[in-house]
């Protein structure tokens, strides 16, 4: 029997040992989406104690939980901080299958060196050296992504957002980490929600301008890539639920933007222009910029309205969609790259099913830059072993495995970078599996070269050449 996340943990062969002892392990890591804090970092925060490190905010474990038939005081509520970690630590014990599982030990040897099992015994013990770990500098924000080798990191961040912090973070001498904005302009593009009109009111404060029509709101938006531009953005993303994509006729998404900006109902084909004709604007900017694009594709989103209405979005009650949006996409890259403004963009679903439709689509639209269109790493409920497998061995299929981009946590905790080695490993043992079958060339170099570009050096040119 295997010792439990022993050293050759989740490598089944010599040459998947060899490839991640000799290459994935050493390299380094950029973090080109997650939720991260800025604040946190520029204010180099510590922790008081487990629970709010390890807790807060942390939807998956939350959703496990509710799972476990844990009250919601001890999930999101005003519980004791201590019981809500005993409830964590009885739910864990037996979630056998989930990444989470695995993570959660992974975390407790890498950041606090505890290797005991995570179970209600051991409860008190863990707890008690943890916290007097955490009084250590080595587990202040800054020092948990600079000791985990990061190189860079993308926040999420809204238009109209002031990247205060992040102007912080770069006149700091003593951390060499890049800490950068990620334009996010969701809010923008749901001009049917009730959210809206008040997101109208904060993005005009923002800019300083009223926005009164549809070319307003465009140069506004122009304006806000600008002054990302200049924080050292080249990174967008898109959560967009459901992708919808047609008819981007200008006058139509004028009409559109009227009605929203009364708080009035919007007819649907109105509203499919609106977004259109936003999407196409941006991902034009986008181009010109070098900017890479990621559109997450597949989400449905505050499944449970009494949760939703008490603890609002982002709490552990969204899943999976089945929507049908291969044609639309398709329609919308191609008005793109008609131009020569399609940008280099990254592509996720929810949805395991639509792997194989985002790797062939992204292929008709590949030039010029190596891995210009990627299918993206295994996301959100799919980040486990089998996911990660499934979505690596389905772009292998129909794509390119050597151009991947890899991993990325899209994580609000600190201490989830261990995700990337549990990526690597699985990396490696996909690729030292077929090498020892003799289903790729038996060349140590040149496999390690290529798990060394799709851990970090393929995120990286991508990012940050210009070519």
């Amino acid at each position: 029997m295997k010792k439990f996340l022993g050293p050759d943990f989740l490598l089944k062969t010599d040459a998947a040992k060899e490839l991640y002892a000799k290459h994935a392990q050493k390299m380094p890591i950029f973090d080109y989406h997650c939720h991260l804090s800025p604040r946190e970092i520029a204010e180099n925060k510590q922790y008081e104690h487990l629970t709010e490190l390890w807790l807060g905010g942390d939807h998956y474990k939350w959703r496990l939980m509710r799972a476990s038939g844990i009250s919601e005081d001890l999930i999101t509520g005003n519980g004791d901080p201590y019981q809500k970690f005993l409830a964590w630590c009885k739910c864990i014990e037996t979630a056998f299958g989930n990444p989470l599982y695995h993570w959660s030990h992974m975390e407790m040897r890498r950041y606090f060196d505890i290797d005991l099992p995570l179970n209600e015994k051991n409860a008190p013990k863990i707890w008690e050296k943890a916290n007097k770990e955490l009084k250590k500098d080595k587990l202040f924000a800054r020092s948990l992504v600079a000791g985990s080798n990061v190189k860079a990191l993308c926040t999420t961040d809204d238009p109209v957002d002031s990247l205060e912090y992040h102007q912080t973070i770069a006149r700091l001498d003593n951390f060499n980490v890049k800490v950068l904005p990620t334009f996010r302009p969701d809010k923008a593009l749901k001009a049917d929600q009730a959210t809206f009109k008040p997101w109208i009111e904060q993005f005009s404060a923002a800019v300083g301008m009223q926005i009164k029509s549809l070319q307003d709101l465009l140069s506004a938006l122009e304006k806000r890539l600008d002054f990302f531009a200049k924080a050292g953005c080249c990174f967008s993303d898109h959560g967009l639920e459901p992708f919808v994509y047609g008819n981007p006729d200008e006058k139509a998404a004028e009409a559109a933007l009227q009605k929203a900006l009364k708080a009035e109902a919007i007819p649907q084909a109105d509203l499919v222009s609106y977004r259109s004709v936003l999407m196409l604007f941006l991902g034009r900017q986008y181009a010109r910029r070098g900017w890479t694009m990621q559109l997450h594709i597949g989400a449905l989103r505050g499944n449970n309205e009494r949760l939703f209405k008490q603890l609002g979005p982002d709490i552990g009650c969204d899943s999976i969609d089945n929507t049908c949006f291969a044609s639309q996409l398709s329609a919308f890259m191609n008005a793109l790259d008609v131009d020569d403004l399609l940008p280099r963009t990254i592509l996720y679903s929810l949805n395991p099913n639509d792997n194989l439709i985002l790797a062939a689509l992204g292929g008709c639209f590949a030039r010029d830059i190596p891995g210009k269109i990627q299918h993206g790493s295994a996301w959100w409920f799919n980040d486990h072993y089998k996911g990660m497998v499934a979505q690596m061995t389905d772009l292998a299929s129909v794509g390119l495995l050597s151009r991947f981009v890899g991993m990325l946590t899209d994580s609000r905790s600190f201490i989830s970078y261990t995700r990337h080695d549990y990526f690597r490993r699985i990396l490696c043992d996909i690729m030292g599996g077929w090498m020892e079958e003799g289903e790729i060339i038996a060349d140590m170099a040149l496999a390690g070269k290529t798990v060394e570009d799709i851990c970090f050096n393929n995120i990286w040119q991508l990012a940050f050449s210009r070519n």
